[in-house]
């Protein structure tokens, strides 16, 4: 009972995760650590300075590569994400260059970019992606805090009361995590480790070896912030998984508005049910 106790609790005090993506082999599972982040929990939301200086990193260091092809312009000025000014993201629009057509002649043409518009693609295919990037494939953003999850690591006895615990917490985050620590994962690799032409070494990927080089290797003052906060890679990081959760989950704090709605609800009508039988069924004699 000792034993198990210690486990369990150093099991819940350290808050161990392993990386679980569709094509990891288990045998190749990551330990992750866990973060704290602003939108976690039921009552979570998102810290607008945050996605808005991780929306900077991304257009500045990740928008070479990689895509948004599910967030449009307008969804940068929403309630509930960055939040810009209109007339900013207005602006921004207008300076990309959109194909559109046909026009009455049958042809395709370019015209200023509008709110409804998706953020700019970079490539008309895969092929096209993996050849400007020697085989590698940049996947897309959108979806990306979702798409890479965690789960805990635990003896089978133990893994019960980190389910439990992450269900009574409303633990939603592992995806964040799991970029946070992939881009403060790049190392140098360890003795006798051997590294493929091309890849890179990462403590946080599966295998370790990666093609994405590290994007924030000019470290400390790559990206300049505007509102104070200190320029870092630790920030870098944490702004940009901030913002890729967002990206995934753009109506995450309209959802849990309306959940606390829901649960005020039932138990409005639970306790309206409750004294409706009671007054129906206190005339009745048992």
């Amino acid at each position: 009972m000792i034993t198990l106790r210690k486990t369990l609790g150093a099991a819940l005090a350290a808050g161990l995760l392993v990386v679980s993506t569709p094509t990891a082999p288990a045998a190749e599972a990551i330990q992750i650590e866990r973060q704290s982040w602003p939108f976690a929990g039921f009552f979570g939301t998102f810290d607008r300075a945050q996605l808005q200086r991780g929306y900077q990193v991304y257009t500045e260091v990740c928008a070479s590569c990689h895509e948004l092809k599910r967030i449009s312009y307008r969804n940068l000025a929403q309630p509930g994400g960055p939040e810009f000014p209109v007339n900013a993201v207005e602006a921004l629009a207008a300076a990309a260059e959109v194909e559109d057509g046909p026009d009455d002649q049958g042809e395709m043409f370019k015209r200023p970019g509008r709110l409804s518009d998706q953020l700019p693609t970079l490539y008309r295919n895969e092929n096209e992606a993996r050849a400007i990037h020697n085989g590698a494939y940049p996947p897309d953003l959108s979806l990306m805090a979702r798409a890479r999850n965690t789960e805990n690591v635990a003896p089978w006895y133990i893994h019960p009361f980190l389910m439990l615990r992450d269900i009574a917490v409303g633990y939603q985050e592992g995806g964040a995590d799991y970029i946070y620590a992939l881009l403060t994962g790049y190392k140098d690799p360890p003795a006798g480790f051997e590294l493929m032409e091309g890849m890179h070494y990462n403590a946080a990927f599966p295998g370790h070896q990666i093609a994405m080089a590290n994007p924030f290797a000019g470290g400390d003052g790559q990206v300049q912030y505007q509102d104070g906060t200190p320029s870092t890679v630790e920030n870098y990081a944490r702004d940009v998984a901030a913002f890729l959760s967002w990206t995934a989950d753009p109506r995450l704090e309209e959802r849990k508005r309306i959940g606390w709605m829901v649960m005020l609800y039932l138990v409005i009508t639970a306790g309206l049910l409750y004294v409706g039988k009671r007054r129906i069924w206190s005339k009745i004699e048992h």
